[in-house]
This record gives structure tokens, sequence and C-alpha cells, in this order.
């Protein structure tokens, strides 16, 4: 009987562990900031979303509870769901409602907060952050380093080191940028399971449609 339970937990995920966790105990947040025009090309266009349609640049993927090693979701909670309201209204910086609901079931539980507290939270992180004016002005597609897309956003944000920001890529393209912040929404070092640059230098980055 031992050794088949031994069987059994060595043949589950180790993520599988970080669904249900408890409700409120993390340590610190991620913000991840999506480049629209990548998601679109990616993913959006095939599913005929309605994001992309509108110019957006940067929108907010979510804001993730976070340990300094791993991170929970789908946690219990006795908070009600958003209403459809709710979630329409956070389009404006997540592209669709869509997004911000999925966001509340996956990582909002995990917060601690309710669904207005959460949304609202999400919005003061987005507004924390300067995202640099350049890559609006882009009038057709580059390639370059995507250590670039980093030292643009530290440029721009002061209060924010390398330790503090990681850029990732996908299938060849400029993804999200990725901002570590306090449950006051003060930037803070990025554990090490978060901080994991992507290394392309020649990475793609298209233009605001």
């Amino acid at each position: 009987m031992r050794g088949l339970l031994l069987s059994v937990l060595l043949a589950t995920p180790l993520s599988a562990f970080a669904d249900g966790e408890r409700s409120g105990e993390f340590d610190y947040y991620v913000m991840a900031l999506s480049w629209s025009p990548t998601w679109c090309s990616l993913e959006g266009d095939a599913r005929n979303s309605p994001q992309c349609d509108e110019d957006f640049g940067w929108v907010l993927h979510g804001l993730w509870p976070q340990y300094h090693r791993g991170w929970p979701a789908y946690c219990p909670t006795v908070e009600r769901n958003p209403s459809r309201g709710q979630t329409a209204e956070m389009a404006d910086i997540m592209g669709t409602s869509g997004l911000a609901w999925h966001q509340w079931k996956k990582h909002g539980v995990c917060s601690g907060l309710s669904a207005s507290q959460y949304y609202d939270l999400s919005r003061d992180a987005f507004a924390t952050v300067t995202r640099p004016e350049i890559f609006r002005k882009l009038d057709k597609a580059v390639k370059l380093p995507a250590s670039v897309v980093e030292d643009a956003f530290l440029q721009a944000n002061p209060d924010l080191d390398a330790d503090m920001v990681t850029v990732t890529c996908r299938e060849g393209y400029i993804q999200e940028v990725r901002v570590c912040l306090s449950k006051d929404l003060d930037p803070v070092p990025c554990g090490r399971d978060v901080i994991r640059d992507c290394s392309l230098d020649d990475a793609l980055f298209e233009p605001i449609r």
C-alpha cells in the first residue's frame, strides 16, 4: 500500500500541488503586461477576438499572487464571482471581459480580496508602471534584442531595478513584460522562477495595428 501511494505521488505533476492553496497567503504579485499585437498574431486573430480590432499596445494580462518559489492557483474562496458588468469594465486595460473573468477564476481567488477589490487593485497596479511610448510609434515590425524592451521599461520607470522586471518571448516574438510588486504595489525583486529573461537577440516586435 505504501509503495502504491509513493508511485502515485511520483506520477503526479508537481504543478498540481500548487492548486487549491489558501486564499490570501502569498508573498508578492507578478503583474504581466502583454503586447497585444503579439497575442493577436499567435492566438487572437484565429479566435476573431474583438481585442485585435482595437489599437491596444500593452494590456494587462493579469495580476498574479506569487510565492518566492511557485504560485497558488484556483484557491477556494468565499467571495462571489464578478458580474458581467464588472468583467466588461476591465476590457479597457485587459482587452476582453473574458480575460478578466479567467484571471479572477485562476488568480484573483488567491488574492484574499473580493472580485471588485481585485479588479481595482489590478487597475491600480497597471497605473503604477509607465509603458514606454516608443513602442506605440513603430510603423512596421522590427527585430530587436529582448533586453532593449527591458531597458526601455527601466528608463521609463526609475523606481524599477533589473531584478524587478523580466521580458518573455514566445515563438520568436516579444510576448510580455512582467513586473514584481508587493501587496502594497511597491516594486520588489522577483523570485528565481520569475526572473527568466528572454535571451533572443532578434525577437520580433510587431507594431500596433
